[in-house]
């Protein structure tokens, strides 16, 4: 019989000649790779472990199974190293049978360290290290069910859905070193004798009840067993899924159009060592805010999350963290990552699509290597499954005619108009743009966001203010984008939490990714949270945005609800003072003089907020704002002479100015971190950025450039004749 032994606990750890106990799960870089300044440690440590020799049955075997070990592991069993695994994100398995003793000293060395081989290697998150989850003992009798292979469940389950007939015809095959395997489908059982160590049975599932996303995510079970005792089973769904380039996505022959978020799996003080308890209240939040497709970016995610996507309906992007940087060496990376992904993936019936990379071209052009090594993950993911498309995250700049754009089946833009540089009416010209130019290429939104440091509040928000209402107005212009093109198949938030990138220093926080939906301790749910709440959630609800601007200035403020309902009303001070009809954003100009409370309702929906009138703002709602916006009220600038009111474009064009810019924008692309320095010299960046004026964007570089560096730049500038 199969036996699993939990493995997390009694471990010790070595890092930099110090040691201490831990219980896994365990990360190194719970704190200092979330306290900014791109300086976490990455390294080589060490987790060792004793342990008595496990009873074996005759001839059976003793297997580790380790969840996910970042980056690379060296496993050694009394001094013997047995394995060496690549890939921080994926199970690995290591058969220890033959190197047991009756005390046993287990050692696992762990490296997150630079290398030219392993992604990821540069991108806008951080690189925990670690024994990051479960490790586990696994005992088989000698005839068993393949275990070490890519990390497989040893079963795979292939269902084709026929919705005339109603009918799915499924597919189950094992892999094991020999005997007859029972299968059992749906109360069916059928026995199959192993040949070359595989075998298949066929089975038809009459009326079937279809895996139907939000609605109903039915799940069967396929089970296999030898006569040796051992047992594998899988849970798996009945559905369908098309992509048409015209019409979006289609779940089980209707129009579905997937609209979700993305999520990191990291959390703050934790790392990535997190618990299925905290992938569930992850899961719970994507639910409440009525999403029903999820991003699982960069990398593989705990195979709970993906259980967690099956049994809930969510439609998932599973990929590898193929991302940022391409590597001549790290080739045979992605396919191991690729390979062991799709292997340990197959049966989940939420994921819809193969992620090959993300924002590959961000750092370089595209060259024939990286063309070539997209060429084989594209045949490695229709050979292992034929069923699923591939599909491929594009950086913005990344021109629409580049030959890698023909290599998946489907792609989608990553696109932050209105954020990192020019408006947001580009994200709209773009993707007509692209869909008008490429009509039977399908097309989706795979990231989009703007980040909101919660204590940052305006009346006035304006792109680069990092104010929670600025991303309200960015996100409702780009949820009118979605709404108004539903050939886009899929389009995801960036992101639902904020995350980890050690490198980011901006927005009041460092060590953050603030594009978050919610904050990163899951504690507070951002006012744009509501917004997708309002156009995906089934449950009624009203939201009263602004709870966090209590100190208020103007004479009239802007009180905005988010609701499903269709008509809100607004009480100040328990009086009635409007009600409007209207779908998803609701915005009331409310006189303020004192302090007010401000209710909405809608149906038997209620919220609250609290104002006050002010003299003067509250400088802690500002992040900058009262220096950078006005830098040259008072100046004048001479006419004739370059000043940061002058296009990016017109300054580089001139030797002497092009090179002192250039020295300002390299500073202020080091505080975002390793990405915007990896896409400094991308030729179709510099072309989006060449009609922007200086000014704007140094604005959005925030801290990285002090307000006397802006004035001190601007005064060489005005020292050179045009």
């Amino acid at each position: 019989m199969r036996s699993i032994q939990n493995f997390n606990a009694g471990w010790s750890f070595t890092q930099n000649g110090e040691t201490k106990p831990v219980t896994l799960p365990h990360t190194w870089n719970a704190v200092d790779g979330q306290d900014g300044g791109n300086d976490y440690w990455r390294g080589t440590a060490h987790y060792e472990k004793t342990f008595p020799r496990p009873a074996l049955e005759e001839g059976g075997r003793a297997v580790l199974d380790f969840l996910g070990a970042a980056m690379t592991a060296d496993v050694s069993l009394n001094g013997q190293k047995l394995a060496h695994h690549e890939g921080g994100f994926s199970t690995f398995r290591v058969d220890i049978t033959d190197a047991l003793a009756n005390e046993n000293v287990l050692m696992v060395e762990v490296d997150n360290s630079a290398n030219g081989r392993v992604y990821p290697q540069k991108a806008d998150f951080t690189f925990y290290g670690g024994l990051y989850r479960d490790v586990n003992l696994i005992t088989v009798p000698a005839t068993h069910f393949e275990l070490c292979r890519d990390g497989t469940p040893g079963i795979k389950v292939t269902p084709i859905v026929d919705l005339e007939r109603k009918t799915a015809a499924v597919t189950v095959e094992t892999w094991q070193n020999g005997g007859t395997v029972s299968f059992t489908v749906n109360g069916e059982t059928k026995a199959v004798s192993s040949v070359d160590g595989h075998a298949q049975a066929e089975f038809v599932i009459e009326n079937v009840r279809l895996w139907d996303g939000l609605d109903n995510p039915h799940l069967y079970t396929a089970a296999a067993k030898l006569d040796s005792g051992d047992e594998v089973s899988a849970r798996f769904g009945c559905r369908k899924f098309e992509i048409d380039p015209q019409k979006g996505f289609f779940l089980n022959g209707r129009s579905y159009p997937l609209r979700g978020v993305s999520r990191h799996q990291d959390r703050k003080g934790l790392g990535n060592a997190i618990t299925l308890a905290q992938h569930r209240e992850d899961m719970a939040f994507i639910r409440e805010i009525g999403a029903n497709t999820v991003r699982l970016a960069h990398y593989q995610h705990a195979q709970e999350f993906y259980d967690l996507c099956d049994e809930n309906g969510l439609v998932v992007w599973a990929e590898i963290p193929y991302i940022t940087q391409h590597m001549e060496g790290g080739r045979e990376n992605t396919l191991s990552q690729m390979r062991e992904l799709v292997t340990q993936c197959y049966n989940h019936p939420s994921i819809a699509v193969w992620g090959l990379s993300n924002e590959i071209t961000a750092s370089g052009a595209v060259t024939e290597d990286m063309l070539d090594n997209h060429r084989a993950l594209n045949e490695l993911c229709h050979r292992l499954d034929p069923t699923r498309p591939t599909a491929m995250a594009d950086v913005f700049m990344l021109e629409t005619d580049s030959p890698i754009l023909d290599i998946p089946d489907v792609n989608s833009y990553n696109l932050y108009f209105g954020w990192y540089l020019g408006s947001l009416e580009q994200n709209d010209e773009f993707f007509d743009a692209y869909h008008a130019k490429y009509p039977h290429r399908p097309m989706g939104f795979s990231e989009y966001g703007a980040d909101a440091n919660p204590q940052f509040q305006t009346a006035a928000p304006e792109r680069g203010d990092y104010s929670e209402q600025y991303q309200c107005v960015y996100h409702e212009h780009i949820l009118k984008l979605i709404e108004a093109r539903p050939w886009l198949w899929a389009t995801h938030v960036w992101n639902l939490f904020d995350f980890a990138a050690d490198g980011r220093d901006e927005g009041g926080k460092q060590g953050e990714n603030q594009k978050g939906l919610v904050t990163f301790d899951r504690k507070t749910r951002k006012d744009a949270f509501y917004l997708y709440k309002a156009a995906w959630s089934r449950e009624p609800f009203v939201h009263l945005c602004g709870s966090r601007y209590v100190n208020r200035t103007e004479e009239v403020t802007e009180v905005k609800v988010y609701s499903n309902l269709g008509a809100v009303s607004v009480y100040v001070d328990g009086k009635p003072f409007a009600t409007q009809t209207g779908k998803t954003v609701f915005t009331f100009q409310v006189p303020i003089s004192g302090e007010h409370t401000i209710e909405a309702a809608a149906g038997e929906c209620r919220d609250a907020i609290c104002v006050r009138k002010a003299a003067t703002p509250d400088p802690a709602y500002q992040f900058q704002k009262a220096e950078i916006v006005n830098w040259f009220d008072k100046e004048e600038l001479t006419p004739d002479c370059f000043s940061i009111r002058d296009t990016l474009g017109e300054l580089l064009a001139h030797p002497k100015a092009g090179t002192i810019v250039g020295r300002m924008m390299d500073q202020a692309r080091a505080s975002r971190g390793d990405v915007a320095q990896a896409a400094a010299g991308n030729a179709n960046l510099e072309k989006m950025m060449a009609g922007m004026t200086l000014e704007s964007l140094l604005k959005q570089a925030g801290p990285a450039i002090k307000p006397e560096q802006v004035r001190a730049l601007n005064g060489v500038l005005q020292q050179i004749k045009k």
